[in-house]
Order: structure tokens, then sequence, then C-alpha cells
């Protein structure tokens, strides 16, 4: 059979070529010719089908098969279905089945590797579809819910079921080597840290209320040391990641007001009453709670507020469920005051902005080894420890230890505020009137190893930073060994800790648009792991 296609294939060719080069064609014939070449095709397929399956065993084709095969009048469609049916059917056919001595081993294998790639295409592009869908998780929930180990869309289940799944997954994190975007010595446990930051991602949606008007609620302001609610403020209203418009897929409901404003627009000068700013808060919430459904639901215990003004913690005195249950990031961060509830609440970084429109100006600072002042700060005398800081360190008793009340302008002509935070070791960050300070922040920014005096103050983001490792606490009752405790730093410890803060100063940038692990994902992220603490 093999030898009459051929033939018939070589006397076609023969007479096109001597057609074509004579210019002169015979159509009748070259129809003939093209028909016999056509059915001697079909032959050769029909006998090549045949011989792949055992005489002894039927070939079964899918439902309806059958039917298609023989109504196609197409020489193309009938060889067309023949290969896709050998294809579907050859690895179940031939291990059960015996195959003729006349097949040729290369024919079998041709079809085998032909059907494999088909199925290995297949599973790629399943993978593909499940690469793409990055809300999809492997997760397990208790009987009755989620059958576990089930691929479950996240977008699928309940809020709480999310939050279920999340803490779940915290809990039993594996263990990170190494992320070339995460430092290790920084973190309490960076594999917890990047697992919950991950599912922040994945799973995280917030909702804002709408109510309120400006310019307490909704206009945040974006200079001076308070700047950080308005800076988050600004960032979460601009998100489209973890914003939603739709209450009920939301994890987190985000109360908009300013405390900065607050005090701009209620506070009188010289009264000395923050009472009207509380029951002005006060009254917000109970016409939230009256409006919609979801304060009610949980007595506010999924909301949250940033507040960066010393007056933060005071603003919710007046709503017993606001102090009590509201998750409240606050720069004002007290133990002392029993507002601020550690483990529930965030502790807010307070960070200077003197140019909104670059934020990041003035970053960076000296190398260790051209840092010769010891400790710097100058600043208001206000607080109870500020005072007690002047009289043991200040008027320049000691060349090493440059403490001022405010910088003399003597001073600053040869070397500015600026500069001699970038020119000091360790840069003194002593409480004020509350136990907040800006120095903090500062202190990073310009590479300086900030030193924390304020007894009961909850360091920032201390849920998943650890301070140790770039920064000294000092005790208030410690001051006037102040000296002494950082002469006793190792130079080698001194240097780690000072790179430390050149690697920890990316998690308190405020970028115009957000990065990942910058300051406004960091403080999101906080809060995001206090509410899962609390399941």
């Amino acid at each position: 059979m093999k030898k009459v296609f051929h033939l018939t294939v070589i006397i076609l060719m023969r007479e096109l070529s001597w057609r074509c080069f004579r210019h002169k064609i015979d159509w009748r014939r070259l129809f003939l010719l093209v028909s016999i070449f056509t059915a001697s095709g079909f032959v050769f397929q029909m006998i090549v089908h045949t011989s792949v399956i055992s005489p002894n065993k039927h070939f079964h084709f899918p439902p309806g098969a059958a039917d298609s095969y023989k109504s196609s009048n197409s020489t193309i469609q009938s060889n067309e279905f023949i290969k896709e049916t050998i294809l579907q059917n050859v690895h179940l056919t031939l291990p059960n089945s015996a195959v003729s001595p006349k097949l040729s081993n290369n024919f079998v294998q041709s079809v085998s590797v032909e059907a494999d790639s088909i199925n290995t295409e297949a599973r790629r592009k399943k993978d593909r579809n499940l690469a793409n869908t990055s809300t999809t998780v492997t997760t397990s929930f208790p009987r009755g819910r989620v059958p576990s180990g089930k691929q479950t869309d996240i977008r699928l289940i309940t809020p709480t079921e999310a939050l279920v799944y999340a803490r779940k997954e915290i809990d039993h994190v594996t263990s990170v080597n190494e992320d070339p975007d995460l430092y290790a010595p920084l973190f309490r446990n960076v594999s917890v840290f990047k697992r919950s930051y991950e599912l922040m991602e994945t799973v995280l949606k917030v909702y804002i209320y709408r109510d309120g008007s400006r310019p307490i609620f909704h206009n945040p302001s974006l200079k001076g040391i308070y700047a950080s609610e308005g800076w988050f403020m600004k960032l979460m209203q601009e998100n489209k990641q973890f914003v939603t418009k739709d209450p009920e897929r939301a994890h987190l409901f985000y109360l908009p007001y300013s405390a900065r404003q607050m005090e701009v627009t209620l506070y009188v000068p010289g009264s000395h009453d923050l009472k009207p700013l509380s029951i002005f808060l006060r009254d917000y919430v109970n016409k939230i709670a009256a409006k919609y459904p979801f304060w009610n639901r949980t007595h506010g215990s999924d909301h949250f507020l940033v507040a960066c003004h010393d007056w933060g913690p005071y603003t919710v005195t007046e709503h017993e469920e606001l102090a009590r249950n509201t998750l409240k990031a606050l720069c004002n961060a007290d133990l002392s005051e029993r507002i601020f509830i550690e483990g529930r609440d965030v502790s807010l970084p307070e960070t200077t902005i003197r140019a909104p429109r670059r934020p990041l100006r003035y970053l960076g600072g000296n190398r260790a080894s051209l840092r010769p002042i010891l400790a710097f700060f100058a600043g208001s005398m206000h607080g109870r420890v500020r005072p007690t800081l002047l009289k043991y360190w200040g008027g320049e008793k000691y060349e090493d230890m440059k403490i001022y009340k405010r910088l003399p302008l003597r001073v600053s002509k040869k070397m500015t505020y600026i500069q001699h935070m970038k020119s000091s070791k360790y840069c003194l960050c002593p409480m004020g009137f509350e136990v907040n300070s800006p120095r903090i922040v500062e202190a990073i920014y310009y590479e300086c190893v900030p030193v924390i005096i304020a007894d009961n103050f909850v360091l920032p983001l201390s849920e998943v930073l650890d301070w140790s490792a770039f920064s000294v606490v000092v005790a208030e009752k410690d001051i006037p060994r102040l000296k002494d405790i950082l002469l006793s730093i190792p130079m080698r410890k001194y240097v780690a800790m000072q790179n430390n803060v050149k690697m920890v100063q990316k998690h308190f940038l405020w970028n115009p648009k957000p990065i990942r692990y910058d300051l406004f994902h960091m403080i999101l992220h906080s809060i995001w792991l206090n509410k899962l603490n609390q399941i």
C-alpha cells in the first residue's frame, strides 16, 4: 500500500512539473490525479487505524463520536477526527490490546509523545491559571465550614473566616532562611512578620466611612510633627489595594478623623479643656452606629483610628466602646494613662515632615568613624525628663556631650541641628509633656542611634520590630549615669546598631506613592496583626 501511495505522488509531481514548464495544463487530468491522491491518503489512514487497534478489541468512540464519523463527508474532517480519537484513547487502549506485528514502533512512540505533549500543555495552562489567581489560598477551617486541604477562593468566604484562616497561618508559620527585602536582626520574628505581611496583602480589605465634614475628617495635614496621622489618612484614602467600597467585604473599618484638626477647629486656646473634643468624637461615633450596622455588630472591635497629636488618647474618653474596643494607632502610647492597651493598640511613629512635597529630604548621615559627638540633644525644657537631663549633662560641661535648651545661634551658625544629628553617635530622645518624641524617627532618618528616655512608653511598631537591635533605652532614674551607660557599649556593638539604623530606615519613610514595607504599610500591618491577635 505504501508503494502505491508513493508511486501516485511521483506521477502527480511529474505531471505537474511537465504541464507547468510546458505552459499547458490539462485540468481534467489534473483533477483526476488529485482525486486519486486524496483517496489514497484516506485509504492509508484507515489501514493504519485498523492496524493500531487489535482485531479482538473494539474501538470505543466517545458518546456521539460514531455518528459524527459516519456523517463526515469531508476527508480533512475525517482525518482530524481519527487523529484526535487515537490520541485521546491511545494510553487506555494500547496496554490492554494486542498490537499488530506490522505496526511500526516509531508510530506508537510518536503518538504517545504527542499525547503526552497535549497532557503536559493542559497541565501547564492549569498551573498558570492557578498562579494568576492571587486570591486563591490553601486553607483549613473548622468542620462544617470549608473542608481541610481544599483550594478556597478567599473572595468566597466571609471576612471572619478569612481572619481565622490568617490567624492559623501565622500560628503555623514556617521558618524563613533569608529574604532580600527584609533584614532579620531588625525583627522579633522575621518569619512571622513576613507571613503576616503577605496575608495582609492578600486578604485585608478596609472600609472608610464617608461621613464627617472637613477639615476634621478627610482633610489630612501633611506638615509638622503631627504629620503621621495626615500622611496615613491621605495614603489610605488614595489606596486601591486595601480599600473596598463594599462594607460587607471589609475586615477593618477606618474612622478618618484628624486629632490635629480637632485641636485647630474645636479647642479654645488657654481653656485647658479637652472635653469638647471628646464629646465631638463621641457624637460622631454614635452617628456612625445609628446609620450603619457595622459598629454595633462588633461593638467597635473591628474599627480603628490613627491619631498622632498628644491629645489623641484623650479624644476617645467620652465613648466607652471607642476607648475600650477600638484599635487605636497613637503617637502618645503611654501605658500609665490606661487608655493605650499594649497588644491591641499600635504605637504610631511621630515623624517631622518639613517639606510635604519632599518628605524624604535630608536623609542619611556620616559613617560611624566620622561621628565625633558622643550624644546630642537640643529642645525645649518642658516635661519632667528634660530638665533633669540638662541638669546633669547640659551647659557644655563635657566636650562630647552636646545638650542644649535650644540650639544657640552661635552654635547653629557653625553646625545646624540636622548636622549635629548626622555627626553624633547617639541622639537623645527624651519625652516632653508626653512620652512620644519626633526625635526618635529623626535620629533614624539621620542614621544616628536613638537613645530613648521615657518610662511607660511603648516603642513604635514594637509588635514586629526589635528595638534593642538599633536603639538604646535608658530609664529616667538612670539619667545621672547616662554617659557611663553609653561609653560601656562596645564599639563593635555600636557599629552594628548604627548599621541596623540604616537598615531599618526604609520602614519609617513616607513615600508619596507607598512601596512595600514602608511606613504606611508598617502601620497598617501592625493594625492588621493586632486585629488577628484578638481572634
